[in-house]
């Protein structure tokens, strides 16, 4: 379903619009049709023979061929056009690969890349999913984790320095919910150091692809709940994993056929029709949410507010400089009062709706150490800094000056609040 590329280099704006389709193979449409066949008529038995060689890694394509399309699960239409406009976006990137979710993404990843006996060294806080599919299910199956504090580059290159059989350093910056940043150059440098030659993966779904370009500064994978902003409209569940290195993307491929988590033809189609205006949304939301965050930094009832502009720690607003374009669309609030002021302040809400997820449109809230978050013990949860007090919210596209009248007026709500004798 691909179109020939014009002779000259496009911008990721244009080429989001314009690769990967042409309308001339699907009636003249002007954007792609969704195409739901399961199975696909080959052009010749010689073409089927090439085209499951190539599936199965037996042989590669030649630059430009069409190769046969072979049956749903490996790939469809559908899911070339997505991969193949989502990749401009993402700076450095030469190949994707679409999952039915964000974690199908993290999941094909790691049984991918890692083997029993092979280890891998993680920041803490991940998402909840990530933390307890690595104790629940890889660890079950002989792959060791090391977790090292997000933020810590010293700790983390200790770590990656001393750990055998090293095969991946798994960084989400920031942190989920802590927003603590770390530093992805220094991280590959310590990777490119070690003699196992481990694979630096970072999730960047709170960031990228608009804020945040890890394959720019020497990762190898970048990792995508496309369900949050690329997605943005909190309708559906997709996951991308995009590389430097298309034999990469080949193999996740080959793992994702194996277990079925290929996005479908309906998703994908949705997803490529919201990724033109990603920039747009993301631009919008981080201003929003940057304007909400320093007009709550004094506020009675907020003992602080974790937002990238707002950084006081020198390391950290270093690491921010270096990689991050803008601070985003989600910050974190710590609450005076502990879990019964966050519980009051999410009741107390009117416009921003007390939900998981982040990225849409709309604006949400919600108490990780509960919710996003539950799976971790409470050491995890305590070391990782995910305290009673603290809400994350996820900041959309409303008039910012509507949203900040709502949080305050949910935050003089606690402050008001009677609070037991001896409590802070």
């Amino acid at each position: 379903m691909k179109r020939p590329a014009p002779p000259y280099v496009v911008r990721p704006p244009t080429a989001v619009l314009t690769r990967g389709f042409d309308p001339r193979l699907s009636v003249g449409s002007a954007r792609p049709a969704v195409f739901r066949s399961s199975t696909y008529v080959f052009t010749s038995p010689e073409s089927a023979a090439r085209a499951f060689d190539i599936a199965l890694g037996k042989a590669r394509p030649a630059r430009d061929e069409s190769v046969d399309l072979i049956y749903s699960r490996l790939t469809h239409p559908n899911a070339d056009i997505l991969e193949d406009q989502i990749v401009p976006l993402e700076k450095g990137a030469a190949a994707a690969a679409v999952f039915n979710s964000g974690m199908a993404a993290i999941s094909t990843m790691f049984l991918t890349l890692c083997a029993p006996g092979q280890h891998i060294v993680h920041t803490t806080p991940l998402y909840g999913g990530t933390q307890h599919l690595i104790h629940t299910i890889l660890e079950p199956f002989g792959m060791k984790a090391t977790a090292v504090r997000a933020g810590d580059g010293a700790a983390l290159d200790a770590a990656i320095a001393g750990t055998k059989n090293l095969r991946v350093v798994m960084i989400e910056t920031p942190a989920n919910p802590t927003l603590v940043m770390t530093d992805i150059a220094r991280a590959v440098e310590a990777a490119r150091r070690h003699p196992d030659a481990p694979l630096v993966v970072v999730d960047n779904t709170f960031l990228g692809p608009t804020f945040q370009h890890p394959l720019a500064l020497g990762a190898d994978l970048a990792l995508y709940s496309a369900t949050k902003y690329l997605a943005g409209n909190s309708d559906m569940l997709a996951g991308v994993a995009l590389a430097r290195d298309p034999d990469l993307v080949t193999a996740l491929r080959g793992t994702r056929a194996v277990l079925g988590n290929i996005l479908q033809p309906d998703e994908c189609w949705m997803l490529a029709s919201r990724l033109p205006t990603v920039t747009l949304r993301m631009n919008r939301q981080s201003k929003n949410a940057q304007r909400i965050a320093e007009a709550l930094t004094r506020h009675p009832a907020v003992e602080r507010v974790i937002y990238p502009s707002l950084f006081g720690d020198a390391e950290q607003a270093r690491i921010r400089d270096a990689q991050c374009d803008y601070p985003g669309a989600v910050i974190s609030l710590e609450l005076r009062g502990g879990r019964a002021a966050a519980f009051s302040f999410l009741r107390s809400l009117r416009i921003v709706r007390d939900a998981v997820s982040l990225g849409g449109v709309e604006s949400l809230a919600c108490h990780p150490r509960t919710t996003t978050h539950s799976e971790l013990s409470d050491e995890e949860l305590d070391h990782a800094g995910v305290g009673e007090s603290l809400v994350r919210l996820s900041v959309g596209i409303e008039d910012w000056r509507d949203l900040l009248a709502d949080v305050r007026e949910a935050l003089d709500t606690i402050a008001a609040e009677p609070r037991p004798v001896g409590r802070p």
